[in-house]
């Protein structure tokens, strides 16, 4: 499909190779003039990264590097260091004027979940040591048992039976902002899976919150548990440093920047935040990306055609998005929109694949 010159000449600047970054790339290559900048020089599908801690065989599969992701589009990698109305400052000083800048820099999580920096042979020899502690570990406690905790705890149960794995929440039930069927089924295939679920019950002496470590936790329930390996699983921070120096930025929950009905975080009128890093209202998952791309590729869009912004729909964030837990290939529950749903349905949808092979076809890989 052609477009008109001036569309073309519309520049976007999208500042983070995440999931809103690489799929609003490729959705507006051919309709706008799009620059993707991101430091790292693959793309880490945080998912699979799960699973890769008891199987490493799939670490590489799920590290994906950029290089066929556009065909049109420009992908340069670099940091941004400072954000303006109409373009962005790299590292070495270059300036790229932009029309249009979308900030999705995303989060980060435990060291083996999510990389911090951009050195990804660190973060491989970081799986690759804290799979030889697993190995070795005779007890394994996880610390928070949200989405990344839970189903640490069923990947470890699966991959590794012999082992005791502990998974300790704050909470007095799995998922309480959720229907209480999904935190109810998941909590009773763990138990028949092998682990010890100690609800309601805060760490109060955790050496790290970003790396796994040997020796003692101590609960706010009076308890105290020694452990081979201790795995902090506490949540993701999203990443706003850029965010955090544009006027009128406001911090949200989990560092996030709150943002407008239009997702602009700032005074800027031409630049928009999606991902983890906005407080739209979205939880921080794949999930909320996945809704928020499709809006900014339409509203975008609409403004390199000359629309003005007030004069289109404002963005609504889920009211209750759909989630998939797997417990390892197999086993596992998701909720989807109204109801529950058991084994075969997160199997299907997630468990088998993790959405390695979506991801890779983005991409432009096998």
């Amino acid at each position: 499909m052609l477009y008109e010159t001036n569309m073309l000449d519309k520049k976007l600047v999208i500042v983070g190779g995440g999931y809103v970054g690489i799929e609003l790339a490729k959705a507006l290559e051919y309709i706008m003039n799009v620059t993707l900048i991101e430091p790292r020089e693959v793309f880490v599908h945080a998912p699979a990264m799960i699973r890769a801690l008891v199987e490493p065989s799939i670490l590489e599969s799920a590290l994906m590097p950029y290089d066929k992701l556009l065909s049109r589009g420009l992908i340069i990698q670099d940091r941004v260091t400072s954000i303006e109305d109409a373009g962005v400052t790299l590292s070495g000083g270059d300036r790229l004027d932009a029309d249009y800048i979308v900030v999705a820099t995303g989060s980060w999580n435990g060291i083996v979940f999510k990389p911090k920096g951009s050195d990804i042979e660190a973060f491989r020899a970081a799986h690759r040591e804290i799979h030889k502690k697993l190995q070795a570990a005779n007890t394994v406690a996880i610390i928070g048992a949200g989405a990344v905790g839970t189903e640490l705890a069923g990947e470890v149960a699966y991959a590794m039976p012999d082992k005791k794995v502990i998974l300790i929440s704050s909470q007095a039930s799995l998922f309480p902002d959720l229907p209480p069927k999904l935190g109810v089924l998941l909590a009773k295939k763990l138990r028949s899976s092998g682990v010890t679920l100690i609800l309601n019950a805060r760490a109060e002496n955790l050496q790290s919150l970003v790396r796994p470590y040997a020796g003692q936790v101590t609960l706010s329930n009076g308890q105290s548990i020694e452990a081979d390996l201790i795995i902090p699983a506490v949540g993701s921070q999203a990443k706003t440093d850029l965010l955090q120096l544009l006027p009128g930025a406001r911090n949200g929950s989990r560092n996030r920047i709150v943002v407008d009905s239009y997702l602009r975080p700032s005074d800027y009128p031409n630049v928009f935040a999606a991902g983890d890093v906005a407080d739209a209202g979205d939880s921080m998952t794949i999930v909320a990306a996945s809704r928020q791309q499709p809006w900014l590729a339409k509203t975008l869009k609409a403004l390199a055609q000359g629309k003005k912004l007030d004069s289109l729909s404002p963005y609504s964030p889920w009211k209750k998005a759909p989630i998939f837990i797997p417990l390892g290939p197999e086993k596992g529950n998701s909720y989807l929109m109204i109801a529950t749903f058991g084994d075969w349905v997160t199997r299907q949808m997630k468990g088998r694949d993790l959405f390695i092979s979506k991801y890779r076809k983005i991409l432009g890989l096998s």
